[in-house]
């Protein structure tokens, strides 16, 4: 048979027969539930997924995990420092190539229903990137149940098209609803990392960025993404000494990204009040082994003020651990998701936005000035961050999956009972 004939095979749906080629399994409380995840590109789209994984273990410790991801990614980094087991898939076409899309897509989805024939999950969830969606597509045809996340105030393309087929929508924020099926949705906030849920002492988190230093000083924290925002970090080098100069209690800690760090490193002076690293990313990555900044949450507890991208998942975790922030959307993502996310934040928080267009040293040393200078608006971003996050957001997303799975297993096997 050829290989067009055996995919529109897949597209009828599996024969009611006692013996089914379909890639689930009954959930009974004697069998662990087996849940598989299919995210990735970002952090915003692999990070909620372990924080879901976390809690779900936590409400059923037998829980059996299996992550869908590209080869030598942001996510089969992180899912391997979590200790998760993943299966690898064919990564998207160059985009400068647009005809390999369809074979390339065929070719992922028939490895993603090999993977889930082969682990037999009760429910595949999705969130966001290019694997969810051939990953959720094919949990759909072997008669999975499958569920998406967005984290993002407007819904990426793969999200957008899995609304379509999704048993359950999970969304960030009351803004998305207006974007996806309604009956759907939920809106549960964004997983936070449990480590970022509970922060140590900002006394604790300096000691380890700059031992011996004033406890009492102001710490910026300036975060130029994964892969390093030119913009962001050519502002920064020329503003980060004279800043240091004027103001003996300010401490910077300065995340280049992966890609910028070895320039910036041989242009930055060395400064006993500057802590500069490669990426947040850094404790999954062997690339820079000893050069990274491995300890994220004890960067948000040391940060007075934060300085950003407009990742969806950096947003959350700004309002989760109530960080005054000066935001600075990335124009490189086709939907604007940074810019509706940036602008949600200043909504949600009053957090200060600033466009690429309009950066510059000055503009954004005047930004930081202009909030240190006012301890009553540090005060009302952070109180306004905090009350806007929702930090059991993992768990209740935990919750619905699990109520999700038993509600599909009572219907199978009512089924089942039927036939017999």
């Amino acid at each position: 048979m050829s290989t067009t004939a055996v995919f529109f095979s897949l597209l009828t749906p599996f024969p009611k027969t006692r013996v089914r080629l379909s890639i689930i399994s009954c959930h009974c409380s004697d069998h662990p539930l087996r849940v598989a995840f299919a995210g990735g590109a970002t952090g915003s789209n692999i990070y909620p997924a372990l924080a879901i994984a976390d809690d779900l273990k936590a409400a059923n410790p037998t829980s059996r995990f299996l992550f869908l991801a590209i080869p030598d990614s942001v996510e089969t980094a992180a899912i391997s420092a979590a200790g998760h087991p993943f299966a690898t898939v064919s990564p998207a076409p160059p985009h400068n190539n647009p005809l390999l899309f369809p074979l390339r897509f065929f070719k992922t989805l028939f490895q993603c229903l090999r993977h889930l024939r082969d682990f037999r999950p009760h429910v595949v969830v999705g969130t966001g990137g290019y694997v969810s969606l051939p990953a959720c597509l094919a949990a759909k045809l072997g008669g999975a149940t499958v569920v998406i996340h967005e984290p993002n105030s407007v819904p990426g393309l793969a999200n957008t098209l899995l609304a379509l087929v999704a048993d359950a929508i999970f969304v960030a924020f009351n803004s998305t609803l207006d974007t996806f099926p309604r009956e759907k949705c939920l809106v549960c906030g964004n997983p936070v990392r449990l480590s970022l849920r509970k922060l140590v002492s900002k006394n604790t988190a300096m000691a380890h960025f700059f031992p011996g230093s004033d406890c009492e000083g102001k710490v910026l924290l300036v975060l130029a993404g994964s892969f390093g925002a030119h913009a962001v970090n050519i502002a920064m080098l020329n503003l980060y000494y004279e800043m240091l100069r004027q103001d003996g209690r300010l401490h910077v800690i300065w995340q280049t990204g992966v890609a910028a760090f070895d320039e910036m490193d041989s242009l930055v002076k060395t400064h006993p009040r500057l802590h500069l690293t490669p990426d947040h990313l850094s404790d999954v990555s062997p690339l820079y082994e000893g050069r990274f900044m491995h300890r994220m949450d004890l960067a948000y507890a040391a940060a007075d003020l934060i300085v950003s991208r407009a990742g969806a998942m950096t947003c959350y975790e700004i309002l989760a651990t109530g960080k005054p922030s000066i935001l600075i959307p990335s124009p490189n993502f086709c939907e604007g998701n940074q810019f509706r996310n940036a602008s949600l934040m200043a909504d949600l928080a009053g957090m200060t936005v600033i466009t690429e267009d309009e950066l510059d040293s000055s503009t954004l040393a005047i930004a930081i000035e202009k909030i240190f200078r006012d301890k009553h608006k540090m005060e009302e971003m952070s109180e306004r961050a905090l009350k806007a996050a929702n930090l059991n957001a993992s768990a209740e997303i935990a919750k619905h999956i699990l109520s999700l799975v038993n509600e599909s297993t009572k219907k199978k096997r009512n089924g089942c009972k039927e036939e017999s």
